[in-house]
């Protein structure tokens, strides 16, 4: 099933992104299961951010507590890859938890979707999710 994004959404990811050329941006995804509606940056905690990728703790709980309070509902991640493609890398594939969560991987002004699934087509991990809206959004992932 296809999950939209908003242009507003998708520029600033891809500005994010474009700011921090050396090291991976990373947040949170909210919305339903058809649409990302908003984004939470978060602070990378990864030893290496170049090169890898770790949502600050206590972002990630501040926001599980705010869900469950009738806040938005967190339906995934994001992550740059700075210097690679919109593809989850061998990297990713290990954190992944076949959970269903969406990861939505940025490279320049590339966004792809991913959902974790064990099994998944890619690396055994992920499934391609066809990405939706934004003026210049690819329909879907390519091909890994």
């Amino acid at each position: 099933m296809p999950v939209s994004i908003s242009s507003a959404v998708r520029r600033r990811l891809i500005e994010d992104a474009a700011m921090t050329p050396d090291a991976e941006i990373c947040g949170l995804l909210f919305g339903t299961a058809a649409s990302i509606e908003s984004v939470l940056g978060c602070r990378n905690v990864a030893p290496d951010p170049a090169t890898g990728f770790e949502i600050d703790p206590a972002a990630l709980l501040a926001a599980h507590r705010a869900a469950r309070q009738g806040g938005p509902a967190i339906i995934g991640h994001y992550h740059s890859h700075p210097r690679g493609s919109a593809i989850p890398s061998a990297r990713d594939a290990a954190a992944a938890h076949g959970d269903a969560m969406l990861w939505l991987v940025i490279a320049a002004d590339d966004l792809r979707l991913w959902r974790a699934a064990i099994g998944g087509s890619h690396l055994g991990a992920f499934e391609p999710v066809p990405l939706r809206g934004g003026a210049a959004c690819a329909n879907g992932p390519a091909s890994p």
